[in-house]
């Protein structure tokens, strides 16, 4: 039975772990909080808390050949990812996995003032928390390339999906960018993410840099009048330029900062991932339908 280990069991880890359960993997969960390990325990899967900011254990380190799913956040301040780090330097010799599978972001591209963006685009990164992710993507190309282990690193825009939707932002009628002058966002669901990073584990001819998405960018405030919609509450109201820089959150300015348009070819077409939702309202309506008949695992 092969050994596959999930670093970061959150809402997009839990999934691949309970999917690579269901394949017949033996399974390995590395969580921060020990609130987090029991919870997964309860779903079958076995789970141990640690600090990535701490030398790991013995025990949670992988063995020779094993599968590692890599969906950690980085530190909340810097630019490096000294966690994807300080995992890595711990692996023995001799116990190198086989192949390593890396969550980033398309937020390493920065600013492209809303161009089609594919893999062979220069990252420039903008915001800090880009800086770390494109780090943590260098460490791990040189690292692996070092130590003869495959590498697959996804790059991935806005994650939704159920329980994860807008619901209080909505509520309490927080507003957005007016639609004229909301730059392009990319977005993803989760299930199709799953599937993304479960033929980056498994798809023997899987390797490199794949961006991650839908394939239908649309800009954030259309994303919000949407769910809007799809929830049956009001659609936010909409500020002006000049007023978003006065009531909108430093993180969410950074955000609207960034215009692009993810080309998901390669992951199609090279990856082989066939989207179940491909669009938002396929998104939304299966969102909608799972969060009012939700289901375990």
């Amino acid at each position: 039975m092969s050994q596959v280990i999930v670093v970061g069991c959150g809402y997009v880890g839990a999934r691949v772990a309970a999917a690579e359960r269901d394949r017949g993997a033996r399974v390995l969960c590395l969580v921060r909080r020990a609130e987090s390990a029991a919870g997964l325990r309860r779903r079958s899967l076995d789970a141990h808390a640690g600090d990535l900011d701490e030398p790991p254990a013995p025990s949670t380190l992988p063995s020779a050949g094993a599968l590692i799913y890599y969906f950690a956040p980085p530190p909340p301040t810097g630019l490096v990812d000294s966690r994807l780090g300080g995992l890595l330097a711990a692996i023995p010799s001799g116990a190198a996995p086989r192949r390593v599978v890396l969550i980033s972001t398309t937020g390493v591209y920065g600013d492209c003032g809303g161009a089609w963006v594919d893999e062979s685009r220069p990252p420039a990164p903008q915001a800090e928390r880009a800086h770390r992710r494109l780090d943590a993507e260098r460490r791990l190309s040189t690292w692996c390339t070092d130590n003869e282990v495959q590498w697959v690193i996804l790059r991935v825009p806005g994650i939704y999906g159920p329980g994860r939707l807008p619901r209080e932002r909505l509520r309490a009628g927080t507003p957005v960018l007016a639609e004229a002058a909301s730059p392009w966002s990319n977005r993803i669901h989760v299930d199709d993410l799953v599937t993304a990073s479960l033929m980056a584990g498994h798809n023997p001819d899987a390797g490199g840099v794949y961006n991650v998405g839908d394939g239908r960018p649309s800009t954030m405030t259309d994303y919000f009048n949407r769910v809007a919609d799809a929830l049956g509450v009001p659609r936010p109201p909409q500020l002006d330029a000049r007023e978003a820089e006065r009531q909108l959150s430093a993180g969410i300015r950074s955000y609207l900062a960034e215009s692009k348009r993810i080309d998901n070819r390669r992951m199609r077409e090279e990856l082989g991932v066939v989207l179940q939702y491909p669009d938002l309202s396929a998104g939304l309506a299966q969102c909608v339908a799972e969060e009012r008949n939700p289901h375990t695992d």
